[in-house]
């Protein structure tokens, strides 16, 4: 015999058929559905007082599991609903893990293949993108602004493998980093003066080191009265800058056609009248187009995957090379030295806490196909310090009202 809970879903779920509801479609539909379910518990309370039915047990968790079953997730609902799991993923029906403070953990949830591809749908329906044999990736934005990535068969080993990395509000600024302990209050200041200055900045590391959540902790920092236009590959940053335009990429249709890469909106990004170009993350050829933006004096951030500062300026000569045959080294390490300004490194520590792991500036001068550095910020003994470092351009510090010596005078010890 079916459980209460089957009972109630089949029931809601004829309702919604009937009624077209599609909360994914249109939002206001979910409150209708969430009346529906009221009614069909209550209903179905007052049947099992005079007919034998299943034991209906708690109303309440009842309707949120109906809830999530038609207009959420389903089972994976309730661990999208947990703040503390950061990330989540399906390697295999029995195979779904969760991450908390950086550590994967495997979950007792057990998927039937089937549900696996009716919750993709669901995910992909409002997004506009979709996956099949010609399009066996697909990046996508949850409604709640969580990313989700997918790869299907025969990309994968038989079953779909979907990653959902959350989306986290609770941070938005530098003096909430500060709060965290990821950074020390004189580096918050000395970053956040180096954005109200208009420094070019890239913000390097590893996976989930992260890095999008300090580049949107910068952004809050961009002066109110300037234009922003973000690019992204899916919408991940939430600026809450007045005057914000923020772009994503599209693939391309079943026919072939219509698709919208990186390069394209960095630069149609440039005809918006921008006063900031953010660019989420830099992975291919846009990074030479990101260059040539930079280099024409537009301030601009951006974050990378690198294993150190030292690294990331060596990515960023090597990516513009895959634009084309004609882009040589010779073009490109000049133009990176002269418009990158700060490197910041983020890392995870092995707890799981994320951490600012170094702060270089540089110079502009290069030695030998070597882009000159120096170090104003490290770590010694697990501590982020002052090193030895200077800035090679002070005038826009002035400019700004900033008195750059005192944010970077010695602090801790190393």
């Amino acid at each position: 015999m079916a459980s209460a809970r089957a009972i109630v879903e089949a029931e809601v779920r004829e309702s919604v058929r009937r009624r077209v509801l599609d909360p994914g479609a249109v939002p206001q539909h979910l409150q209708n559905i969430q009346t529906l379910i009221d009614e069909a518990v209550g209903a179905y309370a007052h049947r099992s007082s005079s007919v034998a039915l299943p034991p209906l047990g708690d109303a309440t968790e009842v309707a949120k599991v109906v809830r999530d079953s038609l207009a959420g997730f389903g089972q994976l609902q309730p661990l999208l609903d947990d703040p503390a799991i950061e990330e989540l993923w399906i390697n295999a029906p029995d195979r779904i893990f969760i991450a908390r403070q950086g550590r994967s953990e495997l979950t007792t949830l057990v998927l039937s293949r089937d549900e696996i591809a009716e919750l993709v749908e669901r995910m992909l329906r409002t997004s506009g993108r979709r996956v099949d044999v010609s399009t066996p990736f697909v990046d996508a934005t949850l409604p709640d602004g969580s990313r989700l990535h997918v790869v299907i068969a025969p990309i994968t080993r038989g079953h779909p493998a979907v990653n959902i990395r959350k989306f986290v509000p609770g941070v938005r600024t530098l003096d909430e980093l500060v709060a965290l302990g990821s950074i020390p209050a004189q580096v918050m200041r000395f970053l956040e003066a180096s954005v109200r200055a208009g420094l070019n900045i890239l913000v390097s590391g590893g996976t989930q080191a992260g890095k999008t959540t300090l580049l949107n902790a910068l952004c809050a920092a961009i002066p109110a009265a300037e234009r922003v236009v973000t690019v992204e590959e899916v919408f991940e940053l939430q600026l809450r800058a007045p005057d914000v335009v923020a772009l994503q990429t599209r693939p391309a249709s079943l026919d072939g056609t219509g698709e919208v890469g990186l390069r394209k909106l960095v630069v149609e990004a440039l005809r918006m009248r921008p006063a900031r170009l953010i660019v989420g993350e830099v992975r291919q050829a846009e990074c030479l187009d990101l260059l040539v933006a930079l280099n024409s004096g537009l301030p601009g951030m951006c974050t990378l995957h690198a294993n150190s500062a030292r690294e990331a300026l060596v990515k960023m000569c090597t990516l513009p090379l895959l634009a084309g045959a004609n882009v040589s080294a010779g073009f490109v390490v000049p133009t990176v030295a002269s418009a990158v300004d700060l490197v910041v490194q983020v890392g995870m520590l092995p707890d799981g806490t994320r951490r600012i792991r170094e702060v270089v500036a540089v110079t502009g001068r290069v030695e030998g196909e070597v882009i000159e550095t120096s170090e104003l910020f490290a770590t010694r003994n697990a501590r982020l310090v002052r090193a030895g470092g200077h800035l090679a351009d002070v005038e826009r510090f002035a400019a700004a009202g900033v008195d750059v010596a005192e944010l970077l005078r010695p602090f801790g010890t190393g």
